[in-house]
């Protein structure tokens, strides 16, 4: 990988031209996939608005929006489920929308998640563009776009929020722009608890360009040849050290809050994560689950799907590694797949708690970039029907928990 702060990114005027087939595909692909969920919940007598905006974790938001921190609900059981878990920026970009005009909380999250699925969308063609150029940039998007879980991206969840700063987050380690990044780390830290993965990008790209510092000083000594090394100048060790520093104050910031709030300490909020049966326990329950599909049948063929998907995320990482992605890439990617894979419940949420893994996409993207755009544009086209069909079915049916 280069220097970071070496690559000079293009003017706001030219990305946003540049990146234009980009964001119009993924548009087409979205207003596919909704077109899709409106057909079929019309034909079911079910309210596709109320789908997207009214169910599981968007109704959590709207309430942190409308009633604060502190309800919660406890079941037959002894689990306590408190409204403490889900992390404040998008309950307060509600909030923020219903106070400057007349939607209500739960508009404000849909038109929050549209504008930031745009925005997702952008952050991604900027990441794969500067790595691999802009064709492969376009494909990237495209894929994101018609994942099978796609439908989620247009609804009042905060995923597409969390990829829109992680994105663009990482974009900004890509260019050297250390404060931009750190900042929307921080932004990241206060949307979702695995904001921790662009905190980590953004500490590990700083120390290794630390390091490259390091190494540059090092050739420039007495011996040998001046000029030799590129060392960073104060401003830009400044700056870096900086971007650091706010990167970790969203996330750590809230879980202290929740400690605080809760009277239990600096731990508090794994204790609020634990009324949920949440937690990281290396993938031992997810295994478990998968091995019970196989008591079964047709149970084992889920089973089999599930491991095929597990596969599959692992293989398209280590293909990353083999292509050498960028450091910041690979490391909020791995971070991202093992809290998604590792979490110890609600395993049917696994596959929307990966959409933010978007460099797993990279190599797919690469190879159909690689490809003739006729067999691309054949193959995206297909799997874009394929996926507002299943988004379509999947959102009138057990939907994203």
């Amino acid at each position: 990988m280069t220097d970071l702060e070496t690559r000079a990114a293009p003017t706001r005027a030219g990305a946003l031209r540049r990146a234009a087939p980009a964001l119009a595909g993924y548009v087409a692909v979205r207003a596919l996939g909704l077109l899709a969920l409106f057909l079929w919940s019309a034909a079911r007598d079910k309210s596709a608005y109320t789908l997207l905006t009214a169910r599981w974790d968007a109704l959590w938001y709207v309430r942190v929006a409308e009633l604060g921190y502190g309800y919660e609900v406890r079941l037959a059981n002894g689990d306590v489920h408190s409204n403490l878990a889900f992390f404040p920026l998008l309950p307060w970009l509600e909030r923020l929308v219903a106070a400057v005009s007349p939607l209500s909380y739960a508009d404000g999250g849909f038109l929050v998640s549209l504008v930031s699925s745009l925005a997702a969308a952008w952050g991604i063609f900027a990441v794969a563009d500067h790595v691999y150029g802009r064709r492969a940039g376009v494909c990237a998007v495209l894929l994101w776009a018609v994942l099978p879980v796609g439908i989620v991206q247009s609804m009042a969840y905060s995923e597409s929020l969390f990829t829109a700063l992680a994105a663009w987050s990482l974009y900004a380690v890509l260019t050297g722009r250390w404060v931009t990044a750190g900042t929307l780390a921080l932004f990241a830290g206060l949307t979702r608890p695995v904001g921790l993965a662009v905190v980590a990008a953004v500490w590990v790209a700083a120390i290794a360009s630390f390091a490259r510092d390091g190494r540059a000083a090092g050739a420039d000594a007495p011996d040998t040849p001046p000029g030799s090394g590129a060392l960073a100048g104060p401003r830009v060790v400044t700056r870096r050290v900086l971007g650091m520093v706010l990167a970790p104050l969203g996330a750590v910031g809230y879980v202290l809050w929740v400690g605080h709030h809760t009277g239990k300490g600096p731990l508090g909020y794994l204790d609020v994560q634990a009324g949920w049966r949440n937690g990281f326990d290396g993938g031992w329950a997810f295994a478990r689950f998968v091995a019970d599909k196989f008591t079964s049948f047709p149970a084992a063929l889920a089973g089999v799907g599930l491991i095929v998907g597990v596969a599959s995320a692992v293989w398209l990482y280590v293909t990353g590694v083999r292509q050498r992605q960028p450091l910041p890439l690979l490391v909020y990617t791995g971070v991202v797949t093992a809290l998604a894979l590792c979490a110890s419940s609600y395993f049917g949420s696994k596959p929307r708690l990966l959409l933010p893994a978007f460099p797993l996409l990279l190599p797919l993207a690469l190879a159909l970039a690689k490809a003739r755009m006729r067999r691309s544009a054949a193959v995206l086209g297909a799997v874009a029907v394929a996926s507002a069909v299943y988004g379509a079915f999947w959102l009138n049916g057990s939907g994203p928990p």
